[in-house]
């Protein structure tokens, strides 16, 4: 087996470039048989090349292929309707889709499923090969692998094998790790990057950002975050909550190792007022030394300096300052600074910035007040006899948040299969909304008449609202609470039609 790590693609890769193109510049790359393996990744999609340089025939549609095996679930066992493989429709070497496995060597047929993963062939030199030759690009939704970014203690990675055929002579049928599709235990291991290798856009000049959002987009008044919608974490005046990693400025940190810094220090106070004092820290990275993650702690020394780290070597968080748990603060405004020294503790200059972060670890308060039936309370697990076509329940609820770090919230009925059913919904909207949206509390719902179900069943109400706090790396914190009740419809009376409508996207 092998490792190999993924670097961060600045900008979405389109598979109509070449690898010749600066979007395929700096690649994971890995020897296969037959060619190459090149990786890159962003927080969307994983972008992949096979660059066939054996393949010299350009007679894609006549029985090359590839497949790309995932191990979804990393347990180097093969899983029934997890684990996953790729490959081309037939005579398609422009369509991909995907089977699970059954068994060794065993599969589903492709399945028909909404992707964004997608492939693209094609017939070109590259820089491993001046002359031309077969190369397929593809790219795989992160969220298609089971894999996710955000921070923890080991590094995010997948474990795949790859089986690659030409038809054409020389013709060749090659897969690594040997005989993958029977036994999963030799995987290779891919490692995504989690964090742009250059300084990120809008990156502030010595702590650049938190997790992936920039500091020049937290805002210095409230402490809280507001990217575009199409950046790689879109948020909308987010708090801040969980572990943040606080990250540095590539090109800051490489000019202050420059000047000799090798050691700094972290500085912290709670609120905008008062002294700064030393911050103290501990936490784990990951460190590649050529073929593997190795794992490191890091903190403080008595003194409360922190080892600078080389800008050239590679983290699995590359450029991380202090990764902070921001349970063990108090709600409200922090500010943050950095301060370099050199090896006798003399300071090395830099550009002055402090950081302000709203800092919220609760989640909404959410209840179901009450579900009432012709005015009368309806206990959990009741069983209740609707009279007529127009009968029905109503609702009081609360979804709140004190702090108005409220971004959505939803009260739905689901029945039968479990699809659930929009009885209220709203999320926020800072042009509409302000600053600090709240939320509602003691809201009967619906706001006229009454709410009716479309056929007898037993039924599970639901009030659940998200949190509108970010790690650095998408939201996190979220609330619900359930009763269950069953319905029963009077005999003889019209079945409405389904009133299906399925809640916004929420990014848990």
């Amino acid at each position: 087996m092998a490792s190999v790590l993924s670097t961060w693609a600045q900008s979405p890769i389109q598979l109509t470039e070449t690898l010749n193109d600066a979007a395929w510049e700096n690649a994971g790359k890995i020897p296969i048989p037959g060619g190459f393996l090149l990786l890159k990744n962003d927080a969307h999609f994983l972008y992949a090349a096979l660059d066939l340089v054996q393949d010299t025939s350009n007679d894609a549609g006549t029985g090359d292929y590839f497949w790309f095996t995932f191990d979804r679930n990393r347990n180097g066992n093969i899983n029934p309707n997890i684990d996953v493989n790729y490959g081309l429709y037939p005579g398609q070497p422009d369509k991909m889709g995907r089977q699970y496995y059954l068994g060794p060597a065993t599969w589903t047929g492709l399945v028909n499923e909404v992707s964004q993963s997608k492939c693209k062939v094609a017939f070109e030199s590259s820089p491993n090969s001046a002359s031309a030759h077969r190369i397929w690009k593809m790219r795989f939704e992160i969220s298609d692998l089971n894999v996710s970014l955000a921070p923890s203690i080991f590094p995010p990675y997948t474990r795949f094998g790859i089986k690659v055929h030409s038809s054409a002579a020389p013709g060749f049928d090659y897969s690594t790790p040997a005989n993958f599709i029977t036994n999963f235990a030799n995987l290779h291991t891919l490692f995504f990057s989690r964090k742009p290798a250059t300084v990120l856009a809008d990156a502030g000049p010595v702590i650049g950002s938190v997790g992936l959002i920039p500091t020049t987009k937290i805002s210095a008044a409230t402490g809280k975050a507001t990217t575009a919608a199409a950046y790689y974490v879109p948020v909308d005046n987010a708090a801040f909550g969980g572990g943040l990693n606080l990250i540095g400025n590539r090109t800051t940190l490489q000019n202050v190792w420059t000047a000799g810094a090798k050691k700094y220090k972290i500085k912290h106070r709670e609120g905008t007022s008062g002294t700064f004092s030393d911050m103290r820290a501990s936490w784990y990275n990951y460190r590649w030394n050529g073929d593997d993650y190795v794992l490191e702690s890091y903190g403080p020394d008595a003194s409360n300096y922190y080892l600078l780290q080389s800008p050239s070597v590679d983290f699995s968080i590359d450029d991380l300052l202090i990764q902070v748990n921001s349970n063990l603060l108090n709600k409200g405004l922090h500010q943050f600074q950095v301060e370099f020294y050199n090896a006798a503790n003399a300071s090395v200059a830099t550009t002055a910035q402090t950081l302000t972060l709203y800092i919220d670890n609760t989640v909404p308060v959410v209840k179901l007040n009450s579900i009432k039936h012709a005015g009368a309370n309806v206990s959990a697990c009741a069983i209740v006899q609707l009279t007529s076509d127009t009968d029905g329940l109503t609702f009081n609820i609360d979804a709140f948040d004190p702090e108005g770090n409220l971004r959505y919230y939803a009260l739905t009925a689901a029945s039968g299969s479990g699809v659930p059913e929009v009885i209220r919904e709203e999320a926020y909207n800072a042009g509409t909304m302000g600053p600090n949206w709240t939320g509602v509390q003691n809201l009967n719902l619906p706001p006229k008449a009454n709410w009716i179900p479309d056929h007898s069943c037993a039924y599970s109400f639901t009030v659940s609202a998200y949190a509108r706090t970010t790690n650095g790396y998408g939201y996190i914190g979220h609330n619900s609470v359930s009763k269950y009740i069953t319905l029963l419809k009077p005999a003889g009376t019209s079945v409405q039609g389904l009133r299906i409508v399925m809640p916004k996207g929420i990014e848990v």
